[in-house]
């Protein structure tokens, strides 16, 4: 079966959106909408609102309209939904509730507009309609934005969860995580709720004290340890790295390898976000990059992600 994602995204999280298509599906794309072949729950990415698993697609509504009239009797009541896609010429909100009644009167099935059993979504892409089961996700990492405890340069609830689909695409069977650098604990928690097998340590004991209540208020309680990253043990198949910054100084290079070089060490990938320049660390510690991006925050900071193996 092929699925349609839909996508929202703001012009500086495109290219770290496009980042984490690459590692979930394989491929990027310019528009709001990517097609695959592999069914992932919509909720996972902070940056997928919707995913279309398509029953059919045609060059016209009537066919459309046939298809919704072949359905079998359920005996379960149904909705359907045009999604509007930004990449195409919007239709009105009385020509899509148009289009959604004249294609339900075809279902044999009840409407329920309000509780509904099953969703239908029916959008137009690249001069097709599509029609089929339609699925939204929880976005559960907005309500991880109300965690009790903030770092001023703890990265955000989104970004986070996007570097953990980066380092983890196959979750919650994708291997084993750590984060070896945790800080208050984000991108702990965003791994935690997509069912990650994920470790987390620091070695500042003030940000580890936060870190735990941060998880204890979502439910979870992953192991934390208090160690620095030079005496992290075990394999690990990613590790995520935060790098520490001051906006005022640049970290040297023998901090930047020093913390490469123990990642290297007990894991086999490495996902790192930077402000600096890390090429020549990355190289040192024996990893190579395989993917990369650059996205802004407040439209003048920016930060870089590099996907090393």
């Amino acid at each position: 079966m092929n699925y349609l994602y839909t996508y929202a995204y703001t012009e500086e999280e495109h290219p770290l959106c496009q980042l984490e298509m690459r590692a979930l599906f394989g491929c990027d794309t310019e528009e709001h909408i990517l097609s695959s072949q592999k069914a992932m729950d919509p909720g996972r990415s902070p940056f997928i609102k919707e995913r279309l698993d398509v029953y059919t697609k045609a060059n016209s509504l009537s066919d459309i309209e046939s298809y919704a009239a072949s359905l079998p009797e359920s005996g379960k009541t149904f909705k359907i939904e045009v999604l509007v896609s930004p990449d195409e010429e919007t239709l009105r909100f009385r020509e899509r509730k148009n289009i959604e009644r004249q294609t339900g009167l075809k279902v044999k099935d009840r409407a329920d507009l309000k509780n509904p059993d099953i969703h239908y979504g029916l959008t137009f892409h690249r001069g097709l309609w599509y029609f089929g089961r339609l699925h939204r996700g929880k976005p559960v990492w907005i309500e991880h934005q109300k965690r009790p405890f903030g770092y001023s340069t703890a990265l955000n609830a989104r970004v986070a969860r996007t570097v953990v689909n980066i380092a983890v695409q196959d979750a919650p069977n994708g291997g084993t995580l750590i984060d070896p650098c945790c800080g208050i604990g984000t991108v702990l928690l965003e791994a935690c709720s997509m069912g990650v097998d994920v470790r987390g340590s620091d070695r500042n004991p003030k940000v580890m004290y936060g870190s735990r209540k941060n998880l204890e208020y979502f439910g979870y309680e992953p192991p934390i340890e208090l160690k620095d990253i030079c005496d992290v043990t075990g394999n690990y198949d990613a590790a995520i790295i935060d790098m520490p910054y001051n906006l005022c100084s640049v970290m040297s290079l023998e901090d930047q390898e020093l913390i490469l070089s123990s990642a290297r060490r007990f894991a086999k990938k490495a996902v790192i976000i930077t402000i600096d320049p890390v090429e020549e660390a990355v190289r040192q510690a024996g990893f190579t990059i395989s993917d990369r991006c650059t996205f802004f925050k407040n439209g003048s900071f920016s930060r870089e992600v590099l996907v090393c193996n």
